[in-house]
């Protein structure tokens, strides 16, 4: 199924939830803030939300620094 991630199309299985997705990109999920169709997702969902075709994500890693 298609979903779109940062404004990119991927072909991802069905039944993929948020954290597998993560894990398949090699993103730290918990350093990345990952909104879905515009709702800011907390980090305990990740692994109970399931992805539907045409979902779209933006990620965003935080990075912290001095």
């Amino acid at each position: 199924m298609r979903v779109t991630v940062n404004g990119r199309d991927r072909e991802v299985a069905a039944g993929l939830t948020v954290a597998a997705l993560l894990g398949d990109a090699g993103v730290d999920a918990e350093r990345t803030v990952v909104e879905l169709n515009r709702q800011v997702l907390t980090h305990e969902a990740y692994g109970s939300t399931t992805l539907r075709p045409g979902d779209t994500l933006e990620l965003v890693e935080v990075v912290g620094g001095g």
